[in-house]
């Protein structure tokens, strides 16, 4: 009998010894704290001056509260680079165009004019090049397209009014923008030659902030002249103006490269989230992490990622706009830029 028991009473102890069949649990990580304290300096950071340096971070899981930063494995990086509006002066007024690797890596600023307010950039098909809109005097911006490897830039309008949102089409003989025209309130979507050349209006009613579809056969953009803002589509001559869905959107949205998708932003104000959807407007559905003020989305030139600007770090300050990436479906997290200035209107390409 005291054989027996001495016998349990040793399993019991070995037992306990080993932790076998018992738990420890694993504690909480919040998010937010997560993205500013354990943010890893990118592979290899290039600085230049006034800049900081690009950083990423990785988060496995898809729009949670809580998640674990861990970094994927090195071949199953996205591809491409982000081309952005950054405000390294701490004001719109003097905004500049900036670059990065879609890794975090190789930031660059591209603009050099400290003083004059420049936005919406966007790459060539080819990624050679990039345009973007800049401020002239009054009420006139202009367009421009700059070579990334000479950084000389072109302009290519002169004083056609408020212009902005400038794309390439696919094959690279247009660009389409949205244009503010001089004494009025009303956007429209203009068509140009490649050189700035044969400059005209193709849509119909009210519009700003156009895209291309992958085939160069339709423009999507968003209008309010029906009520709230939404998205509508039309050819690229401005026939055949369909609107996509009932979804009330912020503003700009992108195509995914094989014509399937849309991915815009919508919600209250200060309190935006990015939509995936069908290009007939169903199926719309939230793939941002919540508290962000999610904006601003573009698709990755294979259609994996879509990039974003939001402020997870600190909500509601003006400032704290970064520039993220995620994959479709709203995982993998992770942050591109950490800087005192904001960070917005990402567009990725070649």
């Amino acid at each position: 009998m005291n054989k027996r028991l001495f016998f349990w009473i040793g399993i019991l102890l070995t037992l306990l010894a080993c932790n076998i069949g018992m738990s420890t649990p694993t504690p909480k990580t919040d998010l937010f704290a997560t993205l500013s304290a354990s943010t890893p300096l990118a592979a290899n950071p290039v600085s230049t001056e006034p800049g900081q340096l690009a950083t990423s971070v990785f988060l496995e899981t898809p729009v949670p509260a809580t998640a674990a930063v861990t970094s994927p494995p090195s071949t199953d990086q996205p591809k491409g680079r982000i081309v952005y509006t950054c405000q390294m002066f701490g004001a719109p007024s003097t905004s500049q165009v900036c670059i990065i690797n879609a890794d975090g890596t190789g930031f660059r600023r591209l603009t050099t004019d400290d003083v004059r307010q420049h936005n919406y950039p966007s790459l060539s098909p080819d990624g050679k090049s990039v345009v973007y809109a800049a401020f002239r005097d009054g009420k006139i911006f202009e367009i421009y397209e700059m070579e990334l490897a000479s950084g000389v830039a072109k302009q290519l309008t002169n004083r056609l009014g408020g212009l902005g949102a400038p794309e390439i089409s696919p094959d690279g003989t247009a660009i389409i923008f949205r244009r503010l025209a001089p004494n009025t309130n009303k956007n429209f979507i203009w068509w140009m030659t490649r050189k700035g050349e044969s400059a005209d209006k193709i849509s119909r009613f009210a519009g700003w902030d156009p895209t291309w579809s992958p085939d160069g056969k339709y423009i999507l953009f968003v209008s309010d002249e029906e009520g709230p803002l939404k998205l509508f589509r039309s050819r690229s001559n401005g026939d055949e103006l369909h609107r996509v869905g009932n979804l009330t959107v912020g503003g700009r949205g992108d195509w995914s490269p094989d014509g399937q998708w849309i991915v815009t932003y919508a919600g209250d104000p200060g309190n935006r989230e990015v939509y995936i959807l069908n290009i007939d407007g169903s199926n719309a559905h939230v793939i941002s992490p919540t508290g962000g003020n999610s904006q601003e989305p573009s698709f990755s030139p294979d259609g994996q990622w879509v990039v974003f600007t939001s402020s997870y770090d600190r909500p509601g300050d003006l400032n704290a706009c970064e520039i993220y990436i995620m994959r479709t479906d709203g995982s993998d997290l992770r942050r591109l830029t950490e800087n005192d200035y904001c960070d917005s209107q990402p567009r990725w390409g070649q």
